[in-house]
C-alpha cells in the first residue's frame, strides 16, 4: 500500500509532457492551425508543463506529404513559427517511429529547436530503435523510448529490452499502454519493473497510458505513486482512439505548485471543445472498451468509428471470430 504522502506531496523530479499535437494528431490528420499550436503552446508554459510534443518526424518517403498536415512531419522550420527560439522553460519534443522515419531529417541538436527525440518501436525493433536513439544523443538531444504494446509481450522479452536500451545513451525508458488493456495492479508491477532496472542504470521512466478502458489516469497516478517520473497526458484527453490520459486531471492532481491548472481549463473552453464540436472524434467509447479487454489494437474500433456504427454485439462478435 502506498504512502499517504506519496499521494500529498510532490517529487521535483516528475515532468509532465504533452502529447495533444502528436497523439491528438492521429485523430485528424494532424491539420491543426498554426493558431491552434500557438495557443496551445502558450498555455503550456502558462501551464508550467515540462515537455510539449510537437508531432512525429516522420518519412516523406513513407507517408505521402498532400495528406496530412504538416506536424506529422514536424519540421524545425515548421516549430520555429510557432516557438521563434523558445526563451522559455519549456522543452520541445518530437517523436520518430521506427521504420517510419529518416535518421538523416535530424539537424545537430544545436541547430534546432528540438530538445527531446522520442523513439518509439516494438520489443523487436529494439536494434533499430537503439540505432537511432544514439545517433540522437550524438548530435545532442535528450532521448526517451516508448517501448510499445507492452500487453502483448512476455515479461521475459520486456527484460531483455530494458537490458538493451541500459546500456545506450537513453535518458527515460517509457511504460506504453498502446491498447489500454493494462489495469492499474498490474501497472504496479509493471512499474516496479521499470523502475528497478531504471535505478540500476540511471535512468527514468515514464508512462503513456490509453483510455479504452477509462483507466489512462488511473494507471498515469499508480505509476506516479510508483516512481516513475516523466508523465504523458493530452487536453481533454485528445489521442488516438480513445485517447490519453487529461491533462486537466493530471494536473489537477500533482501537487507541485509550479503546476497550474486554470490555462488548461481556458484552452479547453476555447479550442478543444471547437475542435469535438467541428466533428473530429476521440474519446472512450464501446468499441474502445472492446479492443481493450480483449487487449486489441484498436484499429478495428477505430474503423467502427468511422462507419458510425452502434452495432456493438455485432462488432465483439466480429472481432472474436
Amino acid at each position: 500500500m502506498k504512502e499517504v504522502s506519496s499521494l500529498l506531496n510532490y517529487r521535483e523530479s516528475i515532468k509532465v509532457v504533452d502529447a495533444t499535437l502528436r497523439d491528438g494528431g492521429l485523430c485528424n490528420d494532424f491539420y491543426f492551425s498554426d493558431e491552434f499550436v500557438k495557443k496551445l503552446y502558450n498555455t503550456n508554459i502558462e501551464a508550467g508543463v515540462d515537455y510539449m510534443e510537437m508531432g512525429y518526424r516522420a518519412s516523406k518517403k513513407v507517408f505521402d506529404e498532400s495528406k496530412f498536415g504538416k506536424w506529422k512531419f514536424c519540421s524545425d522550420d515548421h516549430i520555429r513559427e510557432i516557438v521563434g527560439e523558445n526563451d522559455t522553460k519549456l522543452k520541445l519534443a518530437i517523436m520518430a517511429d521506427i521504420g517510419r522515419h529518416d535518421k538523416d531529417d535530424f539537424d545537430q541538436r544545436v541547430n534546432s529547436p528540438v530538445d527531446l527525440v522520442r523513439v518509439a518501436a516494438y520489443i523487436h525493433q529494439m536494434p533499430e530503435a537503439i540505432d537511432m536513439i544514439e545517433d540522437a544523443a550524438k548530435k545532442g538531444y535528450e532521448t526517451s523510448c516508448n517501448i510499445m504494446a507492452i500487453s502483448n509481450a512476455q515479461k521475459e522479452d520486456i527484460e531483455v529490452a530494458l537490458d538493451m536500451l541500459a546500456s545506450t545513451p537513453v535518458d527515460c525508458i517509457y511504460i506504453v499502454d498502446s491498447f489500454g488493456s493494462i489495469y492499474p495492479e498490474q501497472m504496479a508491477r509493471i512499474a516496479d519493473l521499470y523502475v528497478n532496472s531504471a535505478i540500476k542504470h540511471n535512468k527514468k521512466v515514464g508512462v503513456h497510458a490509453h483510455n479504452n478502458q477509462q483507466l489512462a489516469f488511473a494507471n498515469t497516478i499508480e505509476c506516479c505513486g510508483d516512481g516513475v517520473d516523466w508523465l504523458d497526458a493530452t487536453y481533454l484527453s485528445m489521442g488516438r482512439g480513445a485517447g490519453n490520459c487529461a491533462m486537466e486531471l493530471l494536473l489537477g492532481f500533482l501537487k507541485n505548485p509550479k503546476y497550474n491548472v486554470f490555462p488548461v481549463y481556458r484552452f479547453i473552453e476555447e479550442e478543444m471543445i471547437k475542435l469535438k464540436e467541428s466533428g473530429i472524434k476521440w474519446g472512450y467509447d464501446v468499441q474502445y472498451l472492446i479492443t481493450g479487454q480483449l487487449n486489441q489494437h484498436p484499429r478495428t474500433a477505430i474503423q467502427f468509428t468511422k462507419d458510425d456504427r452502434k452495432d456493438y454485439a455485432e462488432f465483439y462478435k466480429e472481432i472474436i471470430g
